[in-house]
């Protein structure tokens, strides 16, 4: 489905002039009783449809082992509405809402189950007038996907028509390396076709995140000096100040690059990297984002440009803090890196030469994500050391989370008699700029797929290539033994200082 002529994927759905509104459909909700479900997806659904952005024909269909009626769904879904919806409730918007909720028990091995949801779909095209719109979200682990798409079609649910259309969302991660994410798009693609697969990064959906296309192609002041004759690197982090808690039976074996380097900081590097799109349709920004991500190349010595590590007990914030490997329900003996560094070139001729680092971890000095493009330094030979010993290079800080904004950097004379100059910042904070809060990334991302719009659901073919990238990565590392250990609160191990030191640079402190 192409965009309306005009249609700017930038604009928020907020501004009337530019309003979508989801046409008759429902969602029908597997893992509904998950925490994702309930801090996120019901609390987006319910935020949707008190923004008028839901037709007053939608259903939504929850699917799980509960042995629950359609009112103890209901109720739960007012229990996480209430408790983290974004926007104010409304006992009109829930009661429209209430309407068109059904409940499903069955597991994804059942036969009858999906005889069931097929039932109680056709129970709301007709009571609801939701004319045969389906979408599947997917909230479940990866090696359910394919059980629960071949149940979709052996029920006869995932097939569309002229009138009607079905769709399928999952949730990363998709795959844990190349092989088996190929195994899962294959078994994915085998059932619904291509641009009915939506697959969920919601990093992707953060209004910050879609700021750095507006911030690139709305100002002609940066994108002349976006490449390597002006930028002399750029650092991507995603930082987190808390341990993995009750997510140590998920993350032992997975790890941090492969939680969130393959998806997150590398989507974030190949929207820094792109070459402008002929257009903002989905079309064109995967095919900028491909070359971007094809163009990736690692260091030829993984010792000196990769760095891992595993966070240790100690004192943070005022607290003791378990060390990783005590957490509860983790393996003693666990390989699993905390924390992960990679530096990366780009083989374009707008990136030659011009390393990006990219770096995520837990337990680390404080929480952001942000994207840094540091500038080359300008010549200093009108200004003596004693005048410039606080100017560093200028630096364009694009701030994800928390605090979203922009950030630059730049040089300033001192008010006083002499010449001296130091770094001063610009700030602009989307907190302060626009009286309108943002959207939450599922609001967004959900409200697209039942448009049938994704410009922001990256296809299978950026997904291997980002395992391609990661790959090599994680295969050095399971034969270099265990991870280096660094301290709650600090920002990692000494490994990663290093991998900056030996380019002559250091990482930002956020």
């Amino acid at each position: 489905m192409q965009p309306a002529p005009g249609f700017n994927p930038l604009r928020s759905p907020d501004d009337r002039r530019l309003t979508r509104i989801a046409g008759p459909s429902s969602l029908v909700l597997f893992g509904v009783t998950g925490d994702l479900a309930r801090k996120k997806l019901l609390p987006a659904i319910y935020d949707l449809a008190n923004r008028g952005l839901l037709s007053p024909s939608f259903g939504l269909v929850g699917f799980g082992r509960r042995d629950w009626t359609h009112e103890q769904f209901a109720e739960h879904m007012l229990a996480s509405v209430k408790e983290h919806a974004r926007t104010e409730f409304s006992d009109d918007v829930w009661k429209q809402l209430r309407d068109g909720l059904r409940f499903v028990k069955g597991s994804f091995d059942d036969d009858e189950a999906f005889v069931r949801l097929r039932e109680a779909l056709r129970e709301l095209d007709e009571a609801q007038g939701t004319r045969g719109n389906h979408a599947f979200y997917l909230s479940v682990p990866p090696k359910e996907f394919p059980t629960v798409t071949a149940q979709l079609r052996k029920s006869g649910l995932a097939e569309s028509d002229e009138d009607s259309w079905r769709r399928v969302i999952i949730e990363k991660p998709f795959g844990r390396d190349l092989a088996s994410a190929r195994s899962l798009n294959e078994a994915v693609e085998s059932v619904f076709p291509t641009d009915a697969i939506f697959r969920i990064d919601h990093y992707l959906g953060k209004e910050t995140v879609q700021n750095i296309l507006a911030l690139r192609f709305a100002n002609h002041m940066f994108e002349p000096l976006w490449n390597a004759n002006s930028v002399d690197h750029v650092q991507i982090t995603m930082a987190e100040d808390i341990g993995v808690g009750g997510r140590a039976g998920y993350y032992d074996g997975i790890g941090a690059a492969r939680d969130v380097i393959q998806n997150h900081l590398l989507q974030l590097l190949a929207l820094t990297a792109m070459e402008e799109p002929i257009s903002f349709s989905a079309k064109d920004l995967r095919a900028e984002k491909e070359k971007a991500l094809a163009a990736v190349r690692l260091g030829t010595d993984l010792s000196s440009t990769t760095a891992r590590g595993q966070y240790l007990g100690g004192w943070q914030g005022g607290e003791r803090v378990l060390g990783f490997l005590e957490e509860d329900g983790m393996n003693p003996h666990s390989t699993t890196e905390t924390y992960a560094a990679l530096r990366l070139e780009i083989d374009t001729r707008r990136w030659a030469g011009v390393p990006f680092y990219l770096r995520t971890g837990k337990r680390l000095g404080r929480r952001v994500t942000e994207i840094a493009v540091t500038f080359q330094e300008a010549p200093k030979y009108l200004f003596d050391p004693s005048q410039r010993a606080s100017l560093g290079p200028n630096a364009l800080v694009i701030r994800v989370q928390p605090d979203e904004g922009v950030t630059m950097r730049i040089g300033s004379k001192v008010p006083g008699s002499g010449m001296q100059v130091r770094d001063v910042t610009m700030d602009f904070g989307y907190g302060h700029a626009f009286t309108e809060s943002s959207p939450e990334a599922y609001e967004r991302l959900i409200l697209d797929v039942l448009l049938g719009d994704p410009p922001l659901f990256p296809r299978h073919e950026e997904v291997e290539l980002s395992w391609k990238i990661l790959d090599p990565v994680e295969d050095f590392w399971a034969a270099a033994g265990r991870p280096e250990g660094y301290k709650p609160g600090s920002w990692g191990p000494q490994s990663a200082e290093r991998l900056l030191a030996r380019d002559g640079r250091t990482w930002r402190r956020p």
